[in-house]
Parts: C-alpha cells; sequence; structure tokens
C-alpha cells in the first residue's frame, strides 16, 4: 500500500520543487499544501502553477501563492455514501480525508478505489479451524495461504478496495501470530486494531467489548471467506430498505433423486418428481447500525445466529442481501483445495 503522504507539501516550498513533485506522481499529480501541523490550506495542479505563470508569478517563489486555497476535501467524522458518489461523478479523482483539526490522515484515490463507506470492518479472526488440522495446530487458519497471500489478507484487500479503513480483528487462537503477520504489513493508510478474546465468545460476541468505533454503521465478517462481493451495493441496499442488521445470503441447492410424496393422514396429494430446492443460509458477513451492539450480552459466548434470533423476536428490521458473485467458506481440507484452484479463474 502506497504512502498517502507522498501527497503532501509544506506551504512554504518553491514552485519549482513541486512542479519536480508533480512530475513523480505522473498521473496522480496531484498534491495537497499543509501547515506545520498538517493541516489543509491548499491543493496545487500543474493547472494551478501554469495559471501562476501565466500572471507573472516567479518560480522561485513559495508555491502557496500558485495554490487553489479552497479544495475540496472529505471530513472523517461525517460524511455520507451520497457525498462520495457525487464527488465521483465529478470526475474528482483524488481527494483528501481530514480530521476534525482538518489535518490530512489520508489521501484517496477513486482511480484505484471503488468507494469510500462509512463503516468500521470487524474480522472475527478466532477460531481454531478445528476441520482443517493438521495445517492449523501452528499456523491460525486466517493465516493458510490461498494463491500467494493469506487468507485474511485477502479479506482486507478486498474491503480496503472500497474505502474501508478502520478494522478491528478479532482474535484467539494463535492470535499474536495473526497481529504480528498484519501489523508488519499495514497501519499508513488504515487504522488496524485488534482485541483478543480471553475465552472464545462465539462468531459476534466478542465486538461488545469494542467500545470507540469511528462510524454509525459496521460491516463483521468471518476471516475464512474468499468472496468478490460488492460492499457498495450491499451498504446501499441496507440503507435503501432502512434495516436495522442485513444477512449476506448464500443459495444452497439440494437435488432430490427421488419422487417427493406429499401426504396427510396417509393419502398421496400430490408428488414431484426428482424436485430441486434452492435454501439460503448466512454468508457470514453482516451489516447493522452501531446501536445493534447493545442487543449484545456481556461476557457470554454469543453467535450472530443468536442476534438474529433475539432482533427478529424484538420486531428489529432484519433483512438479507443475495450473494450475486462468489463467495466461499474454508471450511475444510475440501473448500482450502478448492479456493486455491478457483483463484486461478476468479477476479477478485
Amino acid at each position: 500500500m502506497q504512502d498517502f503522504k507522498k501527497h503532501l507539501i509544506p506551504q512554504d516550498i518553491l514552485i519549482k520543487e513541486a512542479l519536480e513533485r508533480l512530475d513523480k506522481l505522473a498521473e496522480d499529480a496531484v498534491l495537497f499544501i499543509v501547515d506545520k501541523k498538517e493541516r489543509l490550506v491548499g491543493s496545487l495542479t500543474d493547472g494551478d502553477v501554469r495559471r501562476g505563470l501565466i500572471k507573472g508569478i516567479p518560480i522561485e517563489n513559495k508555491v502557496y501563492q500558485v495554490s487553489n486555497k479552497n479544495p475540496r476535501y472529505i471530513n472523517k467524522a461525517n460524511y455520507s455514501i451520497q457525498e462520495i458518489h457525487k464527488i465521483r461523478d465529478q470526475n474528482i479523482s483524488i481527494i483528501p480525508v481530514l480530521n476534525d483539526h482538518k489535518q490530512i490522515i489520508n489521501v484517496l484515490n477513486f482511480a484505484k478505489l471503488k468507494s469510500y463507506l462509512p463503516l468500521d470492518a470487524i474480522v472475527m479472526a478466532g477460531g481454531k479451524g478445528e476441520r482443517l488440522k493438521p495445517l492449523t495446530d501452528k499456523i491460525p487458519k486466517p493465516l493458510l495461504k490461498v494463491g500467494d497471500t493469506t487468507i485474511i489478507e485477502h479479506n482486507l484487500y478486498r474491503l480496503m478496495k472500497f474505502g474501508i479503513d478502520d478494522f478491528w480483528i478479532s482474535v484467539f487462537h494463535l492470535g499474536e501470530q495473526i497481529e504480528n503477520h498484519l501489523s508488519n504489513k499495514y497501519g499508513v493508510n488504515i487504522d488496524l486494531n485488534f482485541y483478543y478474546e480471553k475465552t472464545p465468545m462465539g462468531t459476534i460476541g466478542s465486538i461488545k467489548k469494542i467500545n470507540d468505533f469511528k462510524h454509525d454503521y459496521m460491516l463483521i465478517t468471518n476471516s475464512d471467506i474468499l468472496t468478490n462481493l460488492d460492499y457498495e451495493d450491499f451498504f446501499i441496499d441496507f440503507l435503501n430498505k432502512k434495516a436495522d442488521l442485513s444477512v449476506l445470503s448464500v443459495p444452497y441447492v439440494v437435488d432430490i433423486p427421488y419422487a417427493v410424496l406429499e401426504t396427510s393422514d396417509g393419502l398421496i396429494h400430490s408428488f414431484k418428481e426428482k424436485p430441486t430446492y434452492t435454501y439460503y443460509s448466512s454468508g457470514g458477513i453482516y451489516i447493522m447500525k452501531k446501536e445493534i451492539i447493545e442487543h449484545i450480552p456481556d461476557n457470554v459466548f454469543f453467535n450472530a445466529t443468536d442476534l438474529l434470533e433475539f432482533l427478529i423476536k424484538n420486531g428489529n428490521k432484519v433483512i438479507t442481501y443475495p450473494m450475486r458473485g462468489y463467495w466461499l467458506d474454508i471450511g475444510n481440507p475440501e473448500d482450502y483445495k478448492k479456493a486455491n484452484q478457483d483463484f486461478e479463474h476468479i477476479k477478485f
């Protein structure tokens, strides 16, 4: 991952030096001018420099003189998916993200990102991977490789493509390995946090312990899934339907090799010859409002299915989002083999 600070320059450097920096950025030639506290004070493109030179401003002058002093930006603490769509529609490809102190904390490049979703992502990576033994005796399942990359990194890469940059990794079994592996590779453009379960807390119980989420919505995903899910469409569907929680649903087809009889009191009313039934199961990925966490009990083993059951009985709006692309839960050796075979042919 590239360091966003390559787009930052101090306000007192010379125009000539700024031009050299723009040249190095090539097609990404946008610079953001900052003061000594890295607060945004302007932006600079080749066009800004050209207009300044036409006005007679010497190339030896300071860059702030030729800058755009009212640049567009995104406020990390308060933005919406509608704002992101508007930015993309206006063909603004590179834009800074500011904190409440107007300091630049990231620079987005929509030529490389699919979106910038206002979501915290919680990755559940605490399982022991019992069905994949002996592979998981000394290596946690999230660190097994599909292709040349670990399973959990495939998940992080996909989420980061949609601009998600606030991550919480819940770990238990061999959790230190997961933290060491990820901490050595990430951290410049994303906020990566780890929570250690002292005892297994189920597929969603541990998130009750996290109390400083950045957004009003969160995405929870198992770490052992390989998918090319469109997270933006998933999120927009959730918002449009005004749901409290949305579950990714995956079709499961059952072929019955015999005629199925429909009976009552011993009488056959009809039958279906070798029918096929389609059922929908949870895909292990959820989007929900932050306030839903209040319904997760403290210090209790609690699965996502327990939460779903409670919310349905409580009258909350729980919906499904159908998986339209590739999805595979890597739970056993056959799945792991299939994941490595499919990875060569599926676009993720």
